[in-house]
């Protein structure tokens, strides 16, 4: 068998999980289209936290997912393939897309740059951001969006360019720069909210 079959292969022994277990589709379909929404407010979470540590986690994160997302569409130029259900018969489609390159993933290399990160900089429940990723990567393929083969070079692509700004960026000048920098703003920010808030109050 050659790659394509077995990503074919692959993609029908996950995607017809859904056909002989379908009460778990709803669980699926909210895993692949919303859980998106609990990984942008955990971001925001850890970032308002005011922690220095935290917060250097999620620009590593942030410029991880850049490099991530840059070197994925620069790989779909070289390689594609339009999503399961337009080249498929007989899939079990749980969500509306329109046709487009499926490779490789994007909600993959979002999930893992971030959540990957988040385990590099030992964070409380580490372990359960990445099995969130692989959920999130499993559930791509259970609706009918994506083939394996565009969730694990999603992967390969995230988990190189986290570890790489990990090794790289925090010991960077420009990245503790854009910190103190923000920090600075915020503190002011804060700082005329409050005298605002007391003079009102006078």
């Amino acid at each position: 068998m050659d790659i394509s079959e077995v990503n074919h292969s692959l993609f029908r022994w996950v995607n017809d999980l859904g056909k002989e277990f379908p009460f778990l589709n709803p669980t699926f379909v909210f895993i692949a289209e919303h859980m998106v929404v609990l990984l942008a407010l955990s971001v925001l979470v850890y970032w308002f936290t005011r922690d220095k540590n935290n917060r250097m986690m999620i620009l590593c994160a942030s410029i991880a997912f850049i490099c991530a997302f840059a070197i994925g569409k620069i790989s779909g130029v070289f390689y594609s393939n339009y999503q399961p259900f337009y080249e498929l018969n007989d899939v079990n489609t749980l969500v509306h897309k329109e046709k487009d390159n499926s490779f490789p993933s994007d909600h993959t290399i979002l999930f893992f740059t971030y959540c990957f990160t988040f385990w590099l900089f030992k964070r409380g429940w580490s372990m359960l951001w990445v099995l969130l990723a692989v959920l999130v990567g499993i559930s791509r393929i259970w609706v009918g969006v994506h083939y394996p083969l565009d969730v694990f070079t999603g992967i390969l692509i995230s988990l190189a360019s986290a570890t790489f700004i990990f090794v790289i960026a925090p010991k960077r000048s420009v990245t503790q720069s854009i910190i103190q920098l923000y920090e600075k703003y915020e503190s002011k920010f804060l700082f005329s909210r409050t005298m605002k808030n007391k003079s009102k109050n006078v």
